[in-house]
């Protein structure tokens, strides 16, 4: 199922002038991602907004983009939240859904549980929600960190078939030596990407590749033929401008580059807003492009 998923792109959530998902501009993207090599998708994530997204508007969402998807890769579901209950609840109604190989789930915000809870949290989504579970660590959002022997003892459960791990380099690598051969570890900060690769983990869940997914395409392949010097180059290349789509809240750096190359993304959802024109000229600086290329066209940037 995730053999070939090194390049995973944690998909935006389009939306029109009425503040309704867009499908015609998610179908759009998802052609042209599977086209540069993307090898996945997390669908309802933190990038697709998901907090925002109705219970209704996921269950569609998640039925209509494996249609779009129609097998070609694996896709990911988002389906946590800080309420086991309506995680188990939503994960099993994900289940159903043909197409979806796994559920995403975020350790739970906010009421911020310690070790023993995370373990009595996933093992139930795991145990009750009928279907493959991956584990979504993310301390700067959540408030709490699930400790490395954590994600090792749920790395037992066979429901539970990996993690996106959004810490530092030494717990990626703790996590790779030492989790089951068959578990899936990988990293969800684009500056890891080459890093992940090297040291064994299975890939990278993007949000960089929206924007760059041909170089970091070009980065994974090659790193497969022996090329480290040039994986190298691409890497150092990309990584002050995978830094820079995190100036402002996520998604909406990606958005507003994504509607300068025309695609029709509309604005994020609330509490997000949109960059402004300031924001736009300090962005495309920080890519290393005229002051007002967001104004016009970013297709130099692939």
């Amino acid at each position: 199922m995730f053999e070939d998923a090194d390049l995973m792109t944690a998909i935006i959530t389009p939306f029109d002038q009425n503040d309704q998902i867009d499908y015609d501009t998610l179908a759009q993207l998802t052609e042209r991602y599977l086209q540069e090599g993307h090898r996945g998708f997390i669908i309802g994530g933190t990038t697709g907004e998901t907090p925002t997204l109705s219970h209704n508007e996921k269950l569609e969402l998640y039925s209509r983009f494996a249609k779009l998807v129609a097998g070609r890769v694996p896709i990911v579901a988002g389906t946590g939240s800080n309420n086991t209950a309506e995680t188990v609840t939503l994960t099993q109604e994900v289940s159903e859904i043909q197409g979806i190989n796994a559920a995403l789930v975020v350790v739970p915000y906010y009421n911020k549980p310690d070790q023993r809870r995370m373990i009595a949290h996933f093992s139930t989504v795991a145990d009750q929600g009928g279907m493959p579970v991956i584990m979504y660590n993310i301390p700067g959002r959540t408030g709490v960190t699930m400790a490395n022997e954590t994600i090792l003892t749920l790395a037992q459960n066979p429901n539970i078939i990996g993690v996106k791990q959004c810490t530092n380099m030494p717990d990626l690598e703790y996590l790779v030596q030492n989790a089951p051969t068959e578990f899936l570890v990988y990293s969800g900060e684009d500056e890891q990407a080459l890093f992940a690769k090297i040291i064994g983990a299975k890939g990278i869940i993007s949000v960089a590749s929206h924007v760059y997914g041909p170089k970091m395409r070009q980065m994974y392949d090659v790193l497969y033929q022996g090329d480290y010097q040039q994986a190298g180059r691409l890497q150092s290349e990309l990584t002050p401008k995978m830094a820079a789509l995190f100036m402002y809240s996520s998604p909406a750096p990606v958005k507003a580059i994504l509607t300068a190359q025309g695609y029709q993304v509309g604005a994020p959802r609330l509490p997000i807003l949109p960059l402004d024109d300031e924001e736009k000229t300090i962005l495309a600086t920080k890519l290393g492009l005229a002051p007002d290329a967001l104004q016009h066209t970013l297709k130099e940037l692939n």
